[in-house]
């Protein structure tokens, strides 16, 4: 999988493309990218300037950590639950 466009080049492409002054295709043939993939990034720029409905660029990564921290927190809690159950049952009397 090709290495991803920095963000500066994204929004270099992005501002000439909503400019208007040639086709998508010819604008995309220009930077060396293909055609779908301006679509996508000015459909991501419209969603991020709020132009379209859809979750942000923003939101997603927070959405990505906040999911990352909550497995993080359910395995502590698997550990836990197994170490409390592993000490109640050392603390059985007649063992």
């Amino acid at each position: 999988m090709p290495r991803p466009h920095p963000q500066e080049f994204r929004d270099d492409v992005v501002a000439v493309a909503r400019r208007g002054d040639a086709p998508l295709a010819q604008v995309a043939k220009d930077f060396g990218i293909s055609e779908s993939c301006l679509r996508n990034w000015l459909r991501r720029a419209d969603v991020d300037d709020g132009h379209r409905p859809g979750t942000t660029s923003q939101e997603s990564a927070e959405i990505r950590d906040l999911r990352r921290r909550l497995r993080l927190v359910e395995q502590e809690n698997e550990v836990l639950r197994r170490a409390a159950a592993y000490l109640s049952q050392a603390n059985l009397p007649g063992k």
